[in-house]
């Protein structure tokens, strides 16, 4: 499997530390890159890559790199509040050398700008000052359609291989995704049963053709997302259906149901703006942060770590570079309220949409905010062009992260229509509903929009009810 290691440094790695690490594999390394320069890969005789280093980020948000990682084991040198640098290391599958020449890499570059390697016991760190002997050794050769981040190319699938305690949308993966979807393919993500998926990667496999191959001792191989068992048919991962019944059982390791009082609030909506010289985005995210938080987000980025200070300025100012081309960024908390968003900007005939998924994270004890809603609804309506919104409850993780197991659904808790979704849906079908409780007017009586209860999101009948109001406003669009 792929070995990953982070150098985290308290200082930029300046072009003469990156040669200091790159000599830890001595003379018999060869240093090429790929990728337009983004990617700098030590490889062997053959020019086969041993390890390939991406280019180092800067975090500037608190907390970003333990969210990812964990928290640092006792005696880490804590780096504390200052912006440090985020430069990962991959190792090639099955050739133990290169896992030892990427350990070597990241400890000697936090030797040279203070900092820590994770993993901490990652093979190489000691004695890092001795160059790794790769002398005779040889890496797998790689297909030349392949991304550096692939482990195995198929003319169906791209399998990522992955062992660490959060799997995140990381700029790499982003790109083998983006990579594989073009290609018609499928990126599938192979990782021990421990690891869990970053909110933001769980969402993305969720919307293309991807799946997550979890290694199981029982089943061999199941879903992480769905719990079907799995088995390699030809070029990729498939559904290990039955002969006689045409089912696909679910791994008893994913079914393993167990009960928690964390609770999850998932808020998707969508805004639209005219596309005009003034035009400031994220105003809609960072008023629903501000009402649920008390605070403004901390940080966001195009992929993960989420390193930039947030700034709707600079978001706005990405989305206008890569216009008429849709962004999507990452946007996230602190440590002491989770929350983590995923934000799509997209040029539409209408102007720009905005298309948020904002997810919050609460302990046993913690008592979800459910009742800002109705004015943060009224706000969104009153100030950001919001057109719908809905709100929903899960009993899931307080971290946001997502592991392979069983997790229940979200239930629907509240709708939000705006203004121009309440014309053309038609003023009294939007006012007047089937449902036992009356809708909240948001807005003026010229241009309102609605907020419809749907109950307490604890039992199947909050779906029931959303349910019975879709097909009320059914012939609209709605979201």
């Amino acid at each position: 499997m792929t070995k990953d290691v982070i150098a985290l440094t308290r200082r930029m790695p300046d072009p003469m530390s990156v040669i200091a690490g790159l000599l830890a594999g001595g003379p018999d390394v060869h240093v090429d890159t790929t990728a337009d320069g983004a990617v700098i890969q030590l490889c062997d005789a053959e020019g086969r890559p041993l390890v390939s280093i991406e280019a180092p980020v800067m975090i500037q948000v608190p907390d970003e790199a333990d969210r990812l990682l964990g928290a640092p084991g006792p005696g880490a040198e804590p780096l504390g509040e200052e912006p440090q640098w985020w430069m990962e290391a991959r190792a090639t599958t099955g050739v133990p050398e290169a896992e030892r020449l990427a350990g070597a890499f990241a400890a000697r570059l936090t030797m040279l700008l203070g900092g820590r390697v994770w993993p901490p016991d990652a093979p190489g760190t000691k004695g890092a000052a001795q160059p790794v002997d790769v002398s005779g050794v040889t890496a797998v050769p790689v297909p030349a359609a392949a991304q550096p981040a692939v482990d195995m190319l198929t003319e169906q699938a791209a399998v990522v291989l992955q062992d660490r305690p959060v799997v995140p949308m990381a700029s790499w993966l982003s790109e083998a995704l983006r990579a594989t979807v073009e290609s018609d393919r499928s990126l599938q993500i192979i990782t021990p049963s421990h690891c869990r998926l970053s909110l933001p990667t769980r969402l993305l496999l969720q919307s293309v053709p991807a799946r997550w191959v979890v290694q199981d001792e029982r089943c061999g191989y199941y879903d992480g997302l769905t719990g079907a068992v799995l088995r390699w048919q030809e070029e990729a991962f498939v559904p290990d259906r039955s002969a006689e019944t045409g089912e696909t059982p679910v791994a008893e390791t994913f079914a393993a149901f167990e009960p928690t009082e964390e609770r999850q609030l998932v808020l998707s909506f969508r805004t639209l703006h005219a596309a005009e010289a003034d035009l400031v985005l994220g105003g809609a995210l960072e008023a629903a942060w501000q009402a649920l938080t008390g605070g403004p987000p901390a940080g966001w980025g195009t992929a993960e770590p989420a390193g930039l200070r947030w700034s709707r300025r600079q978001l706005t100012d990405l989305a206008y570079r890569r216009a008429p081309e849709p962004t999507w960024t990452v946007v996230v908390g602190t440590a002491d309220r989770p929350a983590i968003a995923t934000l799509r900007v997209i040029r539409t005939p209408e102007g720009v949409e905005e298309d948020v998924t904002l997810t919050l994270g609460y302990g046993a004890g913690e008592k979800p905010p459910l009742e800002a809603l109705p004015d943060l609804a009224a706000e969104l309506v009153a100030r950001h062009g919001l057109k719908t919104m809905v709100c929903q409850l899960r009993a899931a993780r307080r971290d946001l992260t997502a592991p392979a197991r069983f997790e229940r659904p979200p239930m629907p808790y509240a709708f939000v229509l705006g203004p121009a979704e309440v014309r053309e849906a038609g003023r009294e079908l939007a006012a007047h509903t089937p449902l036992p409780q009356a809708p909240v007017q948001l807005g003026p009586d010229a241009a309102p929009g609605f907020y419809y209860a749907l109950g307490d999101a604890e039992s199947e009948e909050s779906w029931e009810t959303f349910g019975r109001l879709v097909r009320h406003l059914r012939g609209a669009e709605v979201g």
